[in-house]
């Protein structure tokens, strides 16, 4: 089923996520909806604070990226009360991110190319490895997600500055968008 994608305003994007166990209620609906709701507003990752729910789940498909970054041809993951850590001695790339939860906002920003990653998957198997490239962004802005941040929290004031507006019009409800969405202030699609 596709949710509404919580915008920008909408308290449970600030919120540091909980963790889960194997006795989650609902978990594989929950996993399904929120891959569902990804697919729906062309994203490429979704974080389970994203559609509502303070839950320590991310689903990443970058499959869609693979003509420009081979490696990540049928990379798909659900990832189960992750633990990342940044390679602070890897390089940095800046590049442009954009949200699901701020629609229509590009804004450049940098990260780290190298991070480890501990999780489960949807199955409850173990898995811990490093992840390079464009994964490893993905997954960082990701994660952010589940630690309450928004990829505009690295970007720099006077860039924030700029979108502030924009924001604003966010938390009003006043942004287009094609996706079925929960402003702030509404309770349906814009």
């Amino acid at each position: 089923m596709v949710l509404p994608v919580y915008i920008y305003g909408q308290p449970v994007l600030r919120k540091v996520a909980a963790e889960i166990g194997k006795d989650y209620e609902g978990l594989h609906d929950l996993i399904q909806n929120m891959k569902d709701t990804m697919y729906a507003s062309d994203g490429i990752g979704i974080a389970a604070p994203q559609v509502g729910v303070s839950a320590r789940i991310i689903y990443i498909d970058v499959d869609v990226l693979k003509d420009d970054f081979p490696e990540l041809k049928d990379k798909r993951m659900v990832l189960i009360t992750p633990v990342l850590t940044v390679d602070e001695q890897s390089p940095t790339v800046t590049r442009e991110e954009g949200c699901l939860s701020l629609p229509g906002i590009h804004e450049n920003v940098t990260r780290h190319t190298k991070v480890h990653l501990h999780w489960l998957d949807e199955d409850w198997n173990e898995h811990d490895e490093d992840i390079e490239g464009y994964l490893a962004r993905v997954v960082q802005h990701e994660y952010d997600h589940l630690d309450g941040k928004l990829f505009i929290d690295h970007i720099s004031p006077i860039r924030h500055s700029l979108i502030r507006g924009r924001l604003n019009n966010m938390i009003k409800g006043k942004t287009r968008v094609n996706y079925r969405v929960k402003f702030f202030k509404s309770q349906g699609r814009r």
